[in-house]
Formats: C-alpha cells, structure tokens, sequence
C-alpha cells in the first residue's frame, strides 16, 4: 500500500502489526493518528472485513477525524485490492460504543441523561428523603455516586461499603436516584460503560457474540481508560486477543474522572506477548519546547522510558513572563496575540490561551474583548446545554419514551400552561396517559387533570402529525405546535439569539433526514447527548482559544499561551502533600508545553485576584524544570493601568 511509505520506520512497524496484542507508545505530536488510520486502512486492504474493527476513542472530534482520514485513505487503495465493502468499521466514543451495544442487548429505546438531568434526579431523590442540599451538595453527591459506578459498584453494594454518616447518606441518594432512572428509563452515562460491563460479565452467549463481530479492536488514548473501560476492551479482546492499545503515560490526565494510566504500564503483564512500539519522533514542535517538555516530565517516577526528538529547527526561546498582576498578564497576552499576527502572519486561531482552572479566564477574556481580539471559550456553555436547546430536546425525548420524566417536568409548563409548581404524580399521569395506561391513584382536581390530559394528547398529536416526515419536520411541528417561537419573543429579551441557536439545531437535525423517523430520533438524541466540550472546536475559524489545559488534550497551535503559573494554581494546592496528584500535575504541564509548535509563554504574576482572594504564590516549580538557557525571561513594567505598550 502506497501509504504505508509515508510512514517513519516506526510507524509503519505499528501499521504492519496486525495479529496479536500491541502496545503503541505515541509520544506528543508523534503521528499517532496518522498511524492509527494507516493501521486500519492496512487492515482491510489485506482482506480483514471492516466489520469486525472496532476503533475506540475518546471525543467525538477525535473519532470524525480517524474516521475522514481512514477513508481517504481507502479511497487511494486499487479497488481490485480491496473486497466489496459493504460496511464500514466500527470508529467511535467508548459511550457511543456502549449505546449500541445497550440498544442491542438492554433495552431499546431508554433515553441517556446528561449532567444537569442527574442532578435533577438526585435533588428529587433528596427532597423524598428530606436531605438538605445545602448540608449535601448535589454536585458532590453526583461525584460520589459516578465514582461508585465506575468502580463497578450498585447501590447495594455502595451501602454494604458504606462507612459513616457521609457515605450513608450517600447510599440511600444512590438507592432512589437508581429507582428513579429506571422509572425514566433511562440510563446515566456511567451506566453506559457499567451495565455494559455486567452484561459481557454475566451473559456467555452475549460475550460471545461480540467477540466473534469485532476481533480486531484498537483502543486510543488507552492511558485514559478507567475501570469500566478497562474491563469491556479486555473482555472483548480476551478470545482472539488482536488487541491494539495506544497511548502515552505521559500525557495521563484525566484521573479525576476515574483514569487509571496503570492500565497502560501493565499493558505487557495483561499480554506477555505484546508487541512494543515506541514512537518518539515529533513532528509539532520546535527542538527548545521540546527539549522544555522532557525536561519537565522527567521529574516523574513512574512513567515508560521513552524521550521525544524532533528533526525541526530550535525554533524561538520559550518565552517566561513575570507580569503583577492577572490583569497585566491578561493584557500582555492580548498584545502579544497582536503583535505575533501582524509581524508573524499567525492567525487568532492559531492562538491558544490555556489555564488550570476555568476561573482563571475572566481576566484574558476582558483583554481580548478590550483589544478586539475575537476569542472561542472552550467549556463554556454547551450548545446543547442552552435553555431553548434543551427544551425542544425534551419535547423530543417524551416523544421518543414517554417514561422521561425528567423532561415532562421540564417543559411541562414551557411555555407557561399556568401548571403551578410540579409535583412528581404530574409527571407520572402524563407518561400514563401518553402510553394508554391506568392512572396511578391521586387526590388531583379535575381541572388539573384535564391540564396533564392536554399536554399528553398534545405529545401524542404532534407525534401522529409528523409521524410520515422527517427528523426536521418533527422539530419544526413541535415548535409551531407549542408556539414556542412567541414565548421566546415575549419572554426573552435576546429572543433573536435564541431562535438562532434553535434554526443552527435544524441545521445539525437535517443530517439524519434521510433515516426513517425512529432511527433518526435516536440516533439525533444519542449524538446530543454524547456530545463534549472539545466537540465545538474549530480550529479554521479566525477566533483566538481559550481553555483549561484538561480541554487541550490532542489539539496544537502555533503559539500557546500557559497562565497562572504558581504555586497552589499550577500545580494545584490539592497536589501538594500527594505525590500521586503532584505527578498528575507534571503531566497536564507537559501536556500544555507540547500544544505548542512555534512559540511558548509561561506567564506568572506576583499577586492576582482568585476566587474572591487576593493570592501572592510563588511561581510555579515546573518553570525551575527548564534549562535557563532554553528560556528567555521579562519582567512586566506597571504602566499604572496595567497596559503593555508595544510599538508595531
């Protein structure tokens, strides 16, 4: 195959390793895309049906990528060599994965709920239990109850663990949000991963099944697996054993959310006869920042030995800056964007700002606005998290399984039905009544009853109305039906922007026009759900990014922006009497040192207003890891209101 020439050595060892366990060591700006790709496109060109690759990943983005790139590389291949492909293989998210393989074998049309429906369930679940939300945030009740999950255990075994008042309270939380989400229907993205798991671990014949459909399975960023993760690969994989991970120890982030980059250290005592390949050469950045890197995340103990190189020249000095405070620091940032786009043609969107903490944004996001610099906030809100998104979405989910009873509650008076406050047997009678069933006994006036019967017979209708059209004409029935587009205008003063948003749905809606009506409901809600932060990147608009260093994972950009480097910001305060955490710590720097690819600022500032304080940290041990000579340090004159004059 022509392609496999464009690869290093290296990389074309990975590509050619196709039977048997591999372990592929990308290092940052390796080519491991490239290679992943070039692997499976090599794969089917010797004859392996598409449809036994299963390719998982992390971001959808990451996945839409692997997928482009793996068919144009097919599309290179003589199709004399290639058999009829009538399928294509399986490229997507470990949660995606899940969904179908749930729908499959669980249940068909349960709905998934995101982070603001969990917490609508659990706040319920303590109001039933009379639990005070102020005593017991839910935010960290939702933590408590993700964390248990992906560890693999239910509510039953949390309370058999349980230890204490904290966990206790926990237990019975768990016990109702539990019965909640099965009374809804649905599942929470921790159940994607966890009832997977329980049914490949319980069900032979099902195990079975899966392992003769795909056995061929590459795992990406398989340093970011957790548990859950972790299981479902290995149990699929543990029949033909053609399982390729790849991954880099180094750049092991997330552990947060439950990752565990030993997975990937004890790849070789899971597979004794694992192929090992390294990938070391870097193609991103220039040899200083590189150099910077390793420096820095060699103070780790437990990593793989491997060192990045690069054939790319020294490029410019790393830039380290001490200003005086985050807002000198912000307005630096902002006239160096300038001046680097006029003198070195970068474009803003070839700009990054990166930080520990979403907090730390407001400062730089001023600047930029002050110097009229057009900025991307990465994990701001979500477009599907927008209030008049998540409406018609919840008109949508009832439609799709009426059992959501977390959307009835949230559009049940949307637009305004003079409904009063909800009570939950409203709820309850609405699904009833939409699914032909009994009503469960209530003491409800009659006119109550006749409102809950006119917003069922109202779902049911818009159903039966649009049920011989597409995904898009039932969007658009919902909305003309409920007369939302008024109740935006009367109620909203930036109704225009609303109902942009709302046409921009129609836009991402009309990709499913073509499937039959069911398929592209579920396949449309699916995708909403399961979307992330790092899905609305776009790196071809003229727009400067801003994000946490966590969002930058897998991105690049000629200049980056690092802020906040202190003591207590980065590495974060919590790291400080835990080695663990501290080496965690090492890691995001490394990260956020490897984006770059020309230019590199690490800004600190003597004092800067956080969280309501003002702090005077220290600046931060990963810039003592440099060489001094591979940096070039300035220190930020006060002009009194903090501005930095640079002549063009």
């Amino acid at each position: 195959m022509d392609f496999l020439k464009e690869l290093n050595d290296k990389q074309r060892e990975a590509a050619d390793q196709i039977e048997g366990p591999a372990l592929i060591i990308a290092g940052a700006g390796s080519g491991k895309t490239k290679t992943i790709t070039s692997r499976i496109a090599n794969m089917i060109a010797r004859g392996i049906p598409p449809q036994q690759i299963l390719a998982v990943t992390f971001t959808n983005k990451a996945a839409n990528e692997m997928k482009e790139r793996i068919h144009k590389l097919l599309s290179r291949i003589p199709t004399s060599n290639l058999q009829t492909l009538t399928s294509a293989p399986f490229v997507g998210t470990f949660h995606s994965f899940c969904v179908r393989f749930l729908r499959e074998e669980y249940n068909s049309n349960f709905v998934v709920y995101d982070t603001d429906d969990q917490l609508s369930l659990i706040k319920e679940a303590m109001k039933e239990l009379e639990i005070d939300d102020k005593q017991f945030k839910p935010s960290s009740i939702q933590a408590a109850i993700s964390a248990a999950k992906n560890a693999m255990l239910n509510a039953e075994e949390f309370k058999k663990r349980s230890e204490g008042y904290w966990q206790e309270t926990i237990a019975k939380i768990f016990k109702k949000y539990e019965e909640a989400l099965l009374s809804c229907n649905s599942l929470d993205f921790d159940d994607l991963l966890s009832k997977t798991v329980q049914i490949l671990e319980s069900k032979p014949e099902i195990l079975k099944k899966w392992q003769e459909r795909y056995k061929y399975i590459t795992v990406d960023e398989y340093q970011d697996t957790n548990f859950a993760q972790y299981k479902i690969v290995n149990l699929l994989a543990q029949k033909y054993r053609n399982l390729c991970v790849v991954g880099d120890d180094q750049q092991s982030i997330y552990a947060f959310r439950g990752a565990d980059f030993r997975n990937i250290l004890n790849f070789e005592k899971d597979y004794p006869e694992a192929k090992i390949i390294l990938l070391e050469e870097n193609y991103r950045s220039t040899k200083n920042i590189l150099d910077a890197a390793n420096k820095v995340i060699s103070k780790n103990t437990i990593k793989k030995d491997k060192k990045l190189w690069t054939q790319n020249e020294d490029g410019a000095m790393i830039n380290a800056i001490l200003a005086q405070s985050e807002r000198q620091e912000g307005n630096f940032v902002a006239s160096e964007i300038k001046r680097i786009a006029k003198q070195e043609k970068i474009k803003f969107s070839q700009c990054a700002v990166m930080y520990r903490t979403n907090a730390q944004s407001r400062a730089v996001e001023e600047s930029l606005i002050k110097n009229q610099i057009p900025y991307q906030l990465i994990g701001g809100l979500k477009f599907y998290e927008r209030k008049e998104i998540k409406d018609i979405l919840a008109y949508l989910r009832i439609i799709f399984n009426p059992k959501d009873q977390v959307s009835i509650q949230r559009v049940l008076n949307v637009p305004t039905r003079g409904m009063g406050k909800y009570e939950k047997i409203y709820g309850q009678i609405v699904s009833r009544i939409i699914l032909n069933e009994e009503l469960p006994t209530h003491n409800l006036k009659d006119k109550k009853i006749s409102a809950l019967k006119d917003f069922a017979e109202l779902i049911k209708n818009i159903k039966s109305d649009f049920s011989e059209g597409n995904l898009s004409d039932l969007l658009g029935g919902i909305i003309n039906k409920i007369n939302y587009a008024k109740y935006i205008e009367n109620d909203y003063v930036d109704a225009e922007n609303r109902m942009e948003n709302i046409q921009e749905l129609f836009s991402v809606a009309s990709v499913y026009d073509s499937l039959p009506l069911d398929g592209a409901i579920k396949n449309f809600l699916e995708n909403s759900a399961l979307s992330s932060d790092t899905d609305g990147i776009d790196q071809n608009s003229e727009k400067t990014h801003l994000m946490t260093v966590h969002s930058s994972k897998g991105l690049e950009f000629d200049a980056v922006f690092i802020v906040g480097l202190e003591e207590g910001i980065f590495p974060h305060s919590r790291s400080s009497l835990n080695p663990a955490e501290l080496e965690e710590e090492r890691r995001l720097c490394y990260v956020a040192l490897t984006r770059a690819k020309k230019h590199l600022y690490l800004i600190f500032a003597q004092k800067r207003r956080l969280f309501g304080s003002i702090l005077a940290n220290s600046p931060s041990r990963f810039l003592f890891d440099i060489p001094q000579e591979l940096v070039s340090f300035r220190q930020l004159e006060d002009d009194n209101d903090g501005l930095i004059q640079i002549d063009y």
